[in-house]
Formats: structure tokens, sequence, C-alpha cells
């Protein structure tokens, strides 16, 4: 596939390397030339200096015959006008642009052909705050990721000494909750993949994907780790976007205080919020942490866009006694330096826009694509079309079924049933099928099982 990315910051970067191992044709344009030079010099990508809305910049990125255009430069304005170019211009088939200002994104009919033509919209701000959401849902989770619009959930739990099933064997779960049909699609131990095996042992601290219907969710977590309390009190630091966003979702249901250090915005937000307690400060101010009662705090989330402010208020919210601190961190340098010590999760908007992303770019009927620890694996979910003649997978028992290596099926979706995945079970048109590929290498062939051959036709 042929694709152009406009801009080359963490986000094209990012998209860029995933892309690009993949073997497709990539382009990025950014007016940046340092910033091409050591994306150039690490991918094998082409690089175009320039002003991305450009027309004359966008035909010599290729735009005359690419299959797709992603806009993603820190300006909404010129992702929507590259795109309106492209179309125009060069006809460009699927044109995905980042749009952030919510003053876009709530006018109805603004994004379709006849005014500014965007086939996907991508708002990192919408993204994150339901990523926040769920983690705050289900305490003691480090991942959650929805697939058939919620009907099952993959959640991510480190394992911890107690848990009823650490120093068990998986095949033992079963046991533990007959009741229950979960499956767990990987372990990472001393951050190496572990295919799961009916006779692997669980070991404490080990990082366990699994995936279960979502009202069997909380159950399955209570077997591998001490169950957490249910959050109730929320401090946020950071008034912006997402903080606002964030305290608007969650309001309803939580004790919700932002602590932010511009006055302006905060008689905003205290205008526009309900219930939620809005304080004009930083949240690196002990004093004012202390008398808020951080220590009374469930969760504390920096959502600031100032990495190093955000790391520090976190640090000191939980030397304050903070039960539970989230971060958000931009550098994706420091995402695995600070997670897991003093700050339990840090969230990297730029990962958790990526599988936004990676959903339209994949080939085959693929309905979402989530980056998993970082990046190091992904959980896919697709449409298994045709019938056994025309595709690969249908009619097919799963144990009969050539995954390629590292891959696992975790569950399927069949209208409105989850069914966990096991050696038997048999996959048919439509099924939704959730598979967790430990070895992005593979992503190519995962995608192969999931094209429909021509007889189909």
């Amino acid at each position: 596939m042929k694709i152009i990315i406009l801009g080359a910051g963490q986000v094209g970067g990012t998209l860029a390397e995933h892309l690009a191992s993949e073997a497709n044709d990539i382009t990025v344009v950014d007016t940046d030339g340092e910033r091409l030079r050591d994306l150039g010099d690490r991918l094998d990508i082409r690089t175009v200096q320039g002003r991305a809305s450009f027309p004359t910049v966008l035909r010599q990125a290729g735009a005359d015959d690419a299959d797709m255009l992603v806009a993603v430069t820190n300006s909404d304005e010129t992702n929507m006008v590259a795109c309106q170019v492209a179309y125009t211009l060069f006809h460009t088939p699927t044109k995905i642009a980042r749009v952030r200002e919510s003053a876009y994104l709530t006018r109805a009919g603004l994004f379709d052909n006849e005014a500014i033509p965007v086939d996907v919209l991508i708002s990192p701000e919408q993204v994150v705050t339901h990523y926040i959401k769920r983690l705050i849902e289900h305490p003691g989770a480090l991942q959650v990721i929805d697939f058939a619009e919620g009907k099952a959930q993959l959640v991510a739990v480190k394992a911890y000494y107690g848990g009823p099933l650490v120093g068990q064997q998986l095949r033992q779960i079963r046991e533990h909750m007959p009741n229950v049909d979960t499956r767990v699609a990987a372990i990472f131990r001393r951050d190496r993949p572990i295919l799961p095996q009916g006779d692997t042992v669980i070991e404490a601290d080990d990082e366990v994907f699994f995936i279960a219907a979502k009202a069997h969710i909380r159950a399955v977590m209570g077997e591998l780790r001490r169950i957490d309390e249910t959050n109730k009190r929320v401090v946020i630091a950071g008034g912006g976007q997402i903080g606002e966003r964030l305290a608007e979702a969650i309001e309803s249901r939580y004790q919700v205080k932002i602590i932010e250090m511009n006055p302006a915005r905060c008689r905003y937000l205290s205008d526009t919020l309900d219930s939620t307690v809005v304080l004009q400060g930083s949240a690196s101010d002990r004093d004012l942490m202390l008398e808020e009662n951080i220590a009374e705090a469930d969760i504390f989330l920096a959502l600031t866009n100032d990495d190093e402010a955000n790391i520090m208020s976190s640090l000191l919210a939980k030397r304050l006694g903070a039960r539970k601190v989230m971060t958000i961190i931009n550098n994706p340098a420091y995402v695995d330096l600070v997670q897991g010590g003093d700050i339990d999760i840090a969230i990297s908007p730029q990962l958790a826009t990526i599988g936004t992303l990676l959903a339209h770019v994949r080939r085959g009927d693929i309905v979402s694509v989530h980056s998993l620890r970082r990046g190091a694996a992904e959980a896919i979910e697709a449409i298994a079309h045709g019938d056994s003649k025309s595709s690969k997978v249908i009619g097919k028992a799963i144990e009969d079924i050539a995954l390629p290596p590292g891959t696992t099926i975790g569950a399927i979706i069949r209208d409105e049933e989850v069914l966990i995945a096991h050696d038997d079970t048999v996959i048919e048109a439509g099924d939704h099928v959730i598979l967790f590929v430990v070895d992005k290498k593979y992503i190519r062939d995962v995608e192969k099982l999931f094209h429909v051959g021509l007889s189909f036709f």
C-alpha cells in the first residue's frame, strides 16, 4: 500500500515505524529537515521536506497514485486543507486527519465530501479520555481494551503474590471458575513474551493478558491479584482538553477535583463542569496537595502537556499517600522508565492514537487494532468473510488454522454472544475474531488470513 504521512512528530514517526516494517511504500512529509533525516536514517522510507498542504509538495510525495493520506501534523487546519487538496486534485481514495479542536469535531456535516473531505477523523483527546476512563472503571488493570462495542474486553493485569492462580497451571482457571469462560492470550515475564499453554504456570509479577465477556472481567482479575477497592475519589492535575473531557465523563460517578494553574481556565472549567471541584494552583505544590487531602485520593492523574511536571507531581502525590497514580507521558523514551515504580501506569497518547490509525491501514476487514505493552504487541479484531472455499478461516476449527508464529485467537463474537476460543471452536462467516499478535513482523500474514479469495465474488 502506498501511504503518505503528513507530519514527522511522535504520532507520524511512530506510525511510519509500524508501517515501514510491514513492507508498505511510505513517504513522510514535514517542514523539519532534521527530523526527516533522523527518520530516513532509521527506516526504509522516502521523505519530503515542505508544507504538508501545498499541492506541489503533495505531488512530490507521490499523491498522484497514493492509496492513503494520513495527516497528523500539529495543525488541525493544515491537516484539513491537505485532505481537501488530496481529494480535489489527486482523488486520493482514503484520507485520515488528526483534529484536536472540539469546536471542529462538534459540527455535524463538516467532514464530508461536500465540505471538508475527511474519511476518518482521529481525535487523540477523545481516544485518551476513553482509555483512562476504562482504567478508572477497572481498579488493578494495566490496560483495558474493548472489542465488538464492549461485548468482550482484553485486560492486562500484573499477577500478585497471594492471587489464587499464582503458582498454578492455566488449565486450573476452569476449576477455580467453572461458570466463567476466559482465555489467557499472552503472558509477559521479565519483558519477554510467553505463549500460554495449559501447563503454563503463572508467576508473581507476570503481566497477564486475558480476554473474557465484559461481565466476567472482575471475576478473572480476582484470580490473578487482590481486587483493589472501588475508586471513589479522583484528583486530576491539568485542566486542558483531556482533563476537562475526563472530568465531564466521570463526575457523575466519582468525586472529582481538578488542579489547574491558569486562572482563566479555572473559571471556564467551573462554569462548564457540574460537580467537579476546580482548584487554582500547581500539583507540585506540596502544601496544596496536603490541604486537599491527597492521601485520601484513590487515583491521581497527571494530564498536563509537560512530561517533567507530570512525573514530578505524580511522584509527589504517591509520596503523600495517593493510592494509585497514572501519568500521561508524551516522550516514548520515558514511558518504560517510569511505569511500575511509584507511577503505576504511564499513558502514551501517541500509542493510543496509533491503534486507531492502524485499524484503517490494515488489509482485510480489520475493525480495530490496539497497541499493547507500549507497541511491543498488537490485539486485532477482524471480521471473517466469505465461505469455506474463499476464506482461509471459515468452516475451520481453530486448531486447524495455520496461525503465524506468536499469534493466538482469544475470542469470537458471534452476533451478541462472546465465545472464548478453544481448539474445537469453528469460525463462521460474519464472526468477529479477536487475535493477539506478539511478533509484529507477522501482521501481514494475519491480514492475509482474512482476505477473501476471488471465488467469493
